[in-house]
């Protein structure tokens, strides 16, 4: 009996001990360092405003507490961040790469100009789960889903390219629910799409109400911005009375272009990720660090005064969404890439 309590203390020691030697170890590495994190989109969207709310509290929760800065690497709806992250960027733990989770689905349809492979990036977790909703001008005269099937011309909304959730979610309507819609495009990103919409360049855009009601506070305050409809499966309790996209589809198909084009991509939407071949020691203590952050007083603090909604994707639950994401049938891929990848 005495071996057995003397064994388990030496264990338990043990893991106590490479517990710390790795905390150390971290220390020693991102001290005096700084980590840059790379959003896809322009400065002022959704994307970026999270990024840099993110930022701002990140550092004291890295071991070492390295500088942490913001940068913006827009171009092909993406593509070219990620194609960056995935050639270029060093894989030590110092480049964080956010980007838009619709890209993976754009390389499993063989879009062009990818050079990244989605199943060999690292992923360290992500701030919240997309909810897209369509975001229309007063004066494009839509108020609603009715005037819009209506709607004797195409409505003009923004996009940012293929695999962006402002030119996907347009595309997938338009397919499953015939809205008549003409995505523009590429905008660089949904900050360029509001200020179009507000020109009258276009009519307004598709992305997620998280970023929307966060950007686009004053237009919607003022009665001159409309949601119009929510492409999600479920309602969201502060636009309660904004009609379900999926209430108007009409087949299982147009159900299911729903579901694999707009729902599943929209849980993890808006994911940060780390280079192919990160070491796993690093990518453990980034997961920490930024699930510890978005939990973080200060952080939620300045969330909530920012307006931003906060509903946490793991690391590990990003990797294998990303996973599944690659089993999906042959047709239904077929079917996705004839929708989303213009000819």
């Amino acid at each position: 009996m005495l071996w057995m309590i003397l064994f388990l203390m030496t264990a338990i020691a043990g893991l106590s001990w490479s517990g710390s030697a790795a905390a150390a170890t971290a220390d020693d590495f991102f001290k005096g360092k700084t980590v840059r994190v790379i959003v896809a989109f322009a400065p002022g969207g959704g994307f970026d405003t999270y990024t840099r709310a993110i930022g701002r509290h990140l550092s004291k929760h890295i071991p070492g507490n390295p500088s942490v800065i913001v940068d913006n690497m827009t171009g092909a709806g993406g593509i070219t961040q990620a194609n960056y992250m995935f050639r270029q960027a060093k894989p030590d733990g110092l480049t964080v790469g956010n980007n838009i989770g619709g890209l993976f689905l754009q390389q499993l349809m063989g879009a062009k100009g990818i050079e990244f492979d989605g199943k060999q990036f690292e992923y360290i977790g992500a701030p919240a789960v997309d909810h897209p909703v369509c975001a229309l001008t007063k004066a494009s005269g839509i108020g609603s889903v009715e005037k819009w099937l209506a709607a004797k011309e195409p409505v003009k909304l923004g996009g940012v390219g293929p695999g962006g959730t402002a030119s996907d979610v347009a595309r997938v309507l338009a397919a499953s629910i015939k809205l008549p819609i003409k995505v523009v495009e590429p905008y660089k990103g949904t900050a360029d799409i509001k200020l179009a919409a507000e020109s009258g360049e276009l009519a307004g855009g598709c992305w997620a109400w998280e970023s929307i009601k966060s950007m686009w506070r004053s237009g919607l305050e003022r009665g001159e911005i409309s949601v119009v409809i929510l492409a999600m499966p479920k309602r969201l309790p502060d636009i309660a009375k904004v009609p379900l996209a999926v209430d108007y589809a009409k087949t299982e198909e147009a159900r299911r272009l729903l579901k694999h084009g707009i729902h599943d991509i929209a849980t993890m939407t808006r994911p940060y990720f780390l280079p192919p071949g990160t070491s796993k020691d690093r990518v453990q203590v980034l997961r920490k660090a930024f699930a510890d952050t978005l939990k973080d007083a200060e952080f939620l603090a300045e969330a909530k005064k920012s307006n931003l909604d906060l509903e946490p994707v793991s690391g590990e639950e990003l990797e294998k969404l990303v996973g599944e994401l690659f089993k999906l049938e042959a047709g239904m891929v077929a079917k996705l890439k004839e929708v989303l990848i213009p000819r």
